[in-house]
C-alpha cells in the first residue's frame, strides 16, 4: 500500500496518515523515499546553527514547558550581553555561518532594545557574515520590523499544534495564550520578509495521527520556509505531566517523529528541516537518523556551559555537559555517520524561501 502512496506527487491527508502509521518494511520504504527527495532537492548538506539559549525567563505559562512562569523550581538566568557576543564570536570563528538567539518569551521595550543591540553587535563582530535567527516568542509587528531592519533574517515561532482544541489543552485559558495571536505573529513575520519557521510537538497527550497529518498540511498551506519539530518529552513540574498515561512509549514517539520528518520532506521538498535535540534525548543517534531521512539543519549548543542545565524544557536534555568545541566535534562525526557533510561558511538560507521571494 505504501508504494502507491509514495508514488503520488501530492499526498492527501489520508496518505499522510498512512505514512505516519507505517511500520517495519513500510516505514523503511518511507525513509528510503524521503532520503531520495532530500538528496534531489537540498542535497546531503547540513547547516550549523549555533544555538545560544540566552535566558530562561518567561512570561508565558504553557502547560507542557519546564520553564513556564509558574515553575518555581527553575533557576532563572539571563546571560550578559558580552557573554552572548562571545558565543557568537565562537560561531563566527568556527565557520558556522549562522546562530540562533533563543529565550523564554519576554515582551518589553527594554527587551526589544536589547535584542536590537545584540543584532548590531553580531553584525559588527562578523562584518555582516553571521546570519542570525531569532526565537524570542510573540512580539508586536513593529518589534519584528525593527529586528529585521537590524539584521535578523530568520524567525522561529512554533505553533506547537495547528489544532485549536489541542492548543487550548496545552495552554492556560487567558489572553496571553491565544492561538489567533500566535497565527497573527507568524503572518507578520512572513509579510515583513523573514525566513519564517514554525513547528509542532509530536506524540502529545490527546493528539491523533489525523491531527499530525493536519499539522503537515497546515505547514504546507502556510508556506513555511523552515520547520523545527520533535517528540514531546514530559516534564514532571508541569500540569501536562498528569496525563502521561496517555502517551505513547518514548520509542514509539521517537519513530513517529522520524516519520513526521520523512513525510514533511516528501510534502515540502525544499524547506529547511531541523534535526531536533529532543530526538537525541530518546536515542543516542536520534539526530543522525533525522538527518539521514530528511533533516538538513542541526544546532550545536554554544550557550555558556554553566547555564545549559537551567534551560530545562524537558528531562534528559543531551549535551548539557559539553563545551562548544566538544559539541562541534561530536556533531561533525554524527553528521558524517549519517552520510552527510557540514556546509561550513554557508548561511544555508532556505531554498524554499529563495524561490518564494522571487515568485
Amino acid at each position: 500500500m505504501i508504494e502507491s502512496i509514495l508514488e503520488k506527487e501530492i499526498p492527501t491527508k489520508e496518505d499522510l496518515v498512512s505514512m505516519l502509521k507505517a511500520e517495519g518494511p513500510e516505514m523503511d520504504r518511507l525513509f528510503k523515499k524521503s532520503m531520495a527527495v532530500k538528496e534531489q532537492y537540498v542535497q546531503n548538506k547540513v547547516y550549523f546553527r549555533g544555538l545560544i539559549e540566552f535566558s530562561n525567563i518567561c512570561r508565558k505559562d504553557c502547560l507542557y514547558c519546564g520553564i513556564r512562569k509558574s515553575n518555581t523550581k527553575v533557576h532563572r538566568y539571563d546571560i550578559a550581553d558580552e557573554e552572548i557576543l562571545k558565543a557568537a564570536q565562537f560561531a563566527y570563528e568556527n565557520h558556522f555561518g549562522s546562530v540562533v538567539l533563543q529565550s523564554g518569551e519576554q515582551k518589553s521595550s527594554v527587551f526589544t532594545r536589547r535584542i536590537t543591540r545584540l543584532l548590531d553587535g553580531m553584525d559588527k563582530l562578523s562584518g555582516g557574515k553571521l546570519r542570525v535567527t531569532l526565537s524570542c516568542g510573540e512580539q508586536s509587528r513593529d518589534t519584528y520590523r525593527k529586528w529585521f531592519e537590524h539584521g535578523a533574517a530568520r524567525y522561529l515561532l512554533r505553533i506547537e499544534t495547528s489544532n485549536r482544541d489541542l492548543y487550548s489543552k496545552l495552554h492556560p485559558n487567558d489572553s496571553l495564550h491565544n492561538f489567533e495571536e500566535r497565527l497573527k505573529c507568524l503572518y507578520d513575520l512572513k509579510d515583513l520578509g523573514y525566513q519564517t519557521g514554525s513547528g509542532v510537538m509530536i506524540g502529545l497527550p490527546f493528539q491523533s495521527y489525523e491531527s499530525l497529518a493536519e499539522d503537515l498540511l497546515w505547514m504546507q498551506a502556510f508556506d513555511l520556509d523552515m520547520i523545527g519539530m520533535g517528540p514531546y518529552l514530559e516534564h514532571e513540574d508541569t500540569p501536562l505531566y498528569a496525563f502521561r498515561n496517555l502517551l505513547l512509549p518514548q520509542q514509539k514517539r521517537f519513530e513517529l517523529a522520524l516519520k513526521m520528518v520523512a513525510a514533511l520532506r516528501i510534502l515540502m521538498k525544499d524547506v529547511n528541516i531541523a534535526a531536533a535535540t529532543a530526538l537525541q534525548a530518546i536515542h543516542k543517534l536520534g539526530r543522525e537518523k533525522a538527518i539521514k531521512i530528511g533533516a538538513n539543519v542541526i544546532m550545536p549548543n554554544i550557550t555558556p556551559g554553566e547555564f545549559r542545565d537551567d534551560y530545562h524544557l524537558y528531562h534528559n536534555k543531551p549535551c548539557t555537559d559539553e563545551n562548544p568545541e566538544d559539541c562541534k566535534s561530536c556533531l561533525e562525526m554524527r553528521v558524517g555517520l549519517a552520510g552527510n557533510h557540514i556546509a561550513y561558511d554557508e548561511w544555508g538560507d532556505s531554498i524554499h524561501y529563495q524561490k518564494r521571494v522571487k515568485s
